[in-house]
C-alpha cells in the first residue's frame, strides 16, 4: 500500500483500523442501551420504570377499581400550555367531576398533574403539581372532603399522546382523575 515508506508494516495497519472499528461499534452498544428522553432516572429527578408500575397497577393496594369499571366515567381536566389556571370549560369538567364524587361518597380519587414533553423534567413535574393542586382546590370548594383527594405528578413522564406537536402537546396538558375505593375496615 505504502510502497516508498520501508516501515510500513500493513498487518500492524490492518489491525489497528480493526481494533478501532470494534471499539467504535462497542461504544455505540453502549449508547444504544442508554435509557431515552422519557425514562429518567431517580437522579435525574424522574420515576423509576418500578415507580411508574406500582402507580398504574395498584394505585392504592387491593381497593383499586377495575380498570374498565373506571374508564370514561371522569373527564379529565385540560389546560393551556405553561398553566395551572381552570379555565371556564376546565371548571365544567371539574364541576361534573363533583357530581360524580356527591353521588358516589364511597369513592376517593388520586388527581394526576400530566404537562407536554416541553420544559425540563423538573420543571414539568412541578407544574404537573400545581395543576393537581388547582384541580383540588376547586373540588373543596365545591364540597369535597380533600381526605377524599389524592394528588400525584406525572409531569411528561406518562403522555396520553406520543406524538408531535401541538395537538399531541395539547392532550397531555391535562389532570386526570383515577378513582378508587377504601378497603373495607375490619
Amino acid at each position: 500500500m505504502n510502497s516508498r515508506n520501508p516501515d510500513f508494516n500493513r498487518a500492524a495497519w490492518l489491525g489497528r483500523l480493526a481494533a478501532l472499528i470494534l471499539i467504535l461499534a462497542l461504544a455505540g452498544l453502549s449508547l444504544s442501551s442508554c435509557s431515552s428522553k422519557g425514562a429518567k432516572s431517580e437522579e435525574e429527578g424522574g420515576l423509576s420504570e418500578a415507580d411508574l408500575n406500582a402507580q398504574r397497577e395498584g394505585r392504592f393496594g387491593a381497593g383499586g377499581i377495575p380498570s374498565a369499571e373506571g374508564e370514561g366515567v371522569f373527564r379529565d381536566v385540560m389546560f393551556d400550555y405553561d398553566s395551572s389556571a381552570i379555565s371556564g370549560i376546565a371548571r365544567s369538567d371539574i364541576e361534573a367531576n363533583a357530581r360524580i364524587l356527591r353521588e358516589n361518597p364511597e369513592l376517593r380519587v388520586q388527581l394526576e398533574g400530566h404537562c407536554d414533553e416541553r420544559g425540563t423534567a423538573e420543571y414539568n413535574l412541578t407544574l404537573g403539581a400545581e395543576r393537581a393542586r388547582a384541580v383540588k382546590d376547586v373540588l373543596v370548594s365545591l364540597g369535597i372532603s380533600s381526605s377524599r383527594l389524592e394528588t400525584v405528578s406525572y409531569g411528561e413522564e406518562v403522555p396520553l399522546d406520543p406524538g408531535q406537536g401541538e395537538s399531541a402537546w395539547s392532550r397531555n396538558r391535562r389532570a386526570h382523575f383515577s378513582a378508587f375505593r377504601d378497603m373495607p375496615k375490619g
